[in-house]
């Protein structure tokens, strides 16, 4: 017996649950760990010809060493505009403009670096976990909602747990990608 509302409900709510792991693991492949990473620079916003574009629509990207990241701007007039971009996105990163394309060298990190990003990780895994709650607050409220519409208690509370083991898998999902993150920081 499966009421076609609740049915969309937990859809819906396993859709969100779902969209806030993939922004958990975008969010996360952004902050630096021991190795250089393209997804650290890649939507860095450009101002060129008049608009905002992310720096993967106006260079390529890529990692020649273990440690640096190598930024080829496809018109090279956009060169110091990528330049400043970068140095104005809040990473701390250092670029070294040669004229043709742009490094970036990633400093080995210490141990009181990687423990602050440590703690960048560990806030947005919170984040994101409030999120996935927030969702399942809302579904718990659409299906009391429909207890009017021939739901009986049971059913209401029999959809609450299947909304709530879908929380905890996320939530567990979310925790796995963060503790994966962190041992990849602190790997020297």
């Amino acid at each position: 017996m499966s009421n076609p509302a609740v049915q969309e409900i937990i859809n819906s709510t396993q859709a969100k649950m779902k969209k806030s792991l993939e922004d958990l693991h975008h969010s996360l492949s952004q902050v630096r760990s021991g190795r250089a990473n393209t997804a650290i620079v890649d939507d860095i916003r450009v101002e060129v010809y008049g608009q905002m574009m992310p720096l993967n629509q106006v260079a390529g990207i890529s990692i020649p060493e273990a440690r640096s990241i190598l930024v080829d701007v496809w018109d090279k007039s956009n060169l110091s505009a990528v330049e400043k971009a970068i140095l104005k996105s809040g990473r701390n990163l250092n670029p070294q403009n040669d004229g043709i394309s742009i490094r970036i060298n990633l400093p080995e990190m210490n141990m009181e670096t990687r423990k602050e990003l440590v703690k960048v990780v560990k806030a947005k895994v919170e984040d994101h976990k409030i999120a996935v709650r927030n969702v399942r607050r809302e579904a718990n409220d659409k299906i009391k909602k429909l207890k009017g519409d021939g739901l009986s208690e049971d059913d209401i509370k029999a959809h609450q747990d299947e909304i709530q083991k879908l929380t905890d898998k996320f939530i567990a999902e979310m925790d796995k990608s963060g503790e994966s993150k962190e041992k990849d920081i602190m790997t020297v």
